[in-house]
């Protein structure tokens, strides 16, 4: 019963937010409309995938979600002041080539193992599977969150926000990349002997490429600040819900819960524990 509740809360928290930010704007309709949008891709790919009992398709619709969700937005704010500003081509460029990039490598990586274990306990229980949907769902309003405020609030010329988040932006996107390519390349290398990967980026953080995202909707959000006004600075939150949700929810918690069952009686993997930082890299 607890998750229904859950399930339930997801949706209406992001019109609650909605209602918040948008009371000096009176901008709820566009909110109202990208949620049902969001929500709507996650229940259709919810239907088929809890059938087949297969997570293969979650991360593809979660790619899926932030594209027509960008595309809407350019289309809701041409079709009401037929421009787009310098900041909104740049949100929208930058949240649609990480979202095609990352897409396209989550999707490659599950058909290549065969399954992804995070769904392991999940894909067999109806409300358990479709909780991690509409959290997906979630996960998906949370990052836009300052973007569609930008798309929603009448344009701000402020170049210096626009510059510093996206060199943040930028170098995020380029960890990220970096150290998808070298643990996918050492995961092929290693293949029988199954050796925990301590190389390159993964020598200064065990878990590089979630530091790389983080920096990715810091930057995004960065770009958004001008724009930001009252409770429109709730919006905030992005960066610290995607630090909250990749190291103790989705992703972190659960690959060193892992890593430790299959190299916890490793010397050399406990040496590496104690030397290398969880999140943040080292920098010497």
């Amino acid at each position: 019963m607890i998750r229904f509740f859950f399930i339930l809360a997801i949706p209406i928290l992001t019109i609650a937010l909605s209602f918040l930010i948008s009371i000096d704007d009176n901008q709820l309709d566009f909110f109202i409309k990208l949620i049902s949008l969001i929500f709507g891709i996650q229940i259709i790919g919810f239907i088929p995938s809890f059938y087949l009992k297969s997570e293969k398709y979650y991360d593809l619709f979660g790619g899926l979600t932030f594209v027509f969700s960008v595309l809407i937005m350019i289309f809701l704010k041409f079709r009401k002041t037929n421009d787009l500003s310098i900041r909104e081509i740049i949100l929208a460029l930058s949240v649609l080539f990480w979202t095609i990039r990352l897409s396209f490598f989550l999707f490659q990586r599950v058909n290549r193992v065969g399954k992804d274990e995070r769904f392991d306990l999940y894909k067999y229980s109806f409300s358990k599977f479709l909780l991690a949907w509409m959290t997906q769902g979630l996960w998906v309003f949370i990052c836009l969150f300052p973007t569609l405020i930008v798309f929603s609030s009448p344009t701000n010329s402020e170049i210096i926000y626009l510059i510093l988040g996206g060199l943040i932006y930028l170098v995020g996107l380029l960890i990220e990349i970096i150290a998808d390519y070298q643990k996918t390349v050492h995961n092929k290398l290693n293949n029988q002997e199954r050796k925990f990967i301590s190389s390159g980026l993964w020598s200064r953080s065990r878990h590089p490429n979630y530091f790389g995202e983080f920096l990715i909707w810091t930057g995004i959000t960065i770009i958004c600040f001008p724009v930001f006004s009252v409770f429109k600075y709730l919006s905030l939150i992005t960066p610290i819900f995607i630090y909250f949700l990749l190291n103790y929810i989705s992703g972190v918690n659960l690959l060193e819960e892992r890593a430790k069952k299959k190299w916890g009686n490793n010397p050399e993997y406990v040496e590496y524990l104690k030397t290398t930082p969880k999140f943040f890299p080292k920098i010497f």
